[in-house]
């Protein structure tokens, strides 16, 4: 059997790790982070892979992402890359994902690509206004990848914002599902449930 491929985008900080964490203990489905597809960039040095603008779809290997979920839709077992933020680059590590019923991705440009929503039967945008989501990227990449508050401060001015703007608010036309990111999580995922059932 197929599984049902739930898609959920929204700009950075909005809440789409949490609902989907919480979507899939209550569906057991594994959950895809688009993180794990940006793109391999061992050739750079590291100073050079620091400067690279990961706020922008041309950072995902969109090609292999996508094909991994027609795979998974066919009912294939595939092998996720590895991604690590301190070094900006893939490691040779991968992450073997069968899929079940019900396989979940979440990311920023989740609802980007017009042939990436094409394999979703629900897509969810996770909204929330721009001082949260700065407020709550900022506590995570302090605290989970060793970045100072001015180097957050920095990268969210001058590519994360502008960038959500240009590419990641516009997707919010293609939900099927749109839930405010500070809301309730439990009546969150009651809606995206009910779109799942339709």
């Amino acid at each position: 059997m197929a599984p049902y491929l739930i898609g959920i985008a929204g700009p950075s900080g909005s809440g789409k790790s949490e609902l989907s964490r919480r979507l899939a203990k209550r569906l057991h489905a594994p959950v895809i982070s688009m993180d794990s597809y940006y793109k391999e960039l061992g050739h750079l040095s590291l100073a050079e892979r620091a400067e690279v603008n990961f706020d922008e779809p041309a950072s995902i290997d969109d090609g292999l992402l996508r094909e991994q979920l027609a795979e998974l839709r066919k009912g294939l077992t595939v092998e996720i890359p590895h991604y690590d933020f301190a070094a900006h680059t893939r490691t040779a590590r991968t992450a073997r994902l069968e899929p079940g019923e019900v396989v979940i991705l979440e990311g920023l440009f989740t609802l980007y690509w017009e042939e990436m929503r094409r394999l979703f039967q629900t897509m969810v945008y996770v909204d929330l206004e721009d001082e949260i989501c700065f407020a709550r990227r900022l506590a995570r990449d302090v605290r989970e990848r060793g970045r100072t508050a001015e180097s957050v401060q920095w990268q969210y001015e001058t590519t994360v914002r502008p960038m959500a703007e240009t590419y990641i608010l516009p997707t919010k036309r293609h939900a099927h599902v749109v839930i405010r990111g500070d809301g309730q999580l439990d009546e969150s995922v009651a809606l995206v449930l009910a779109h799942q059932r339709l």
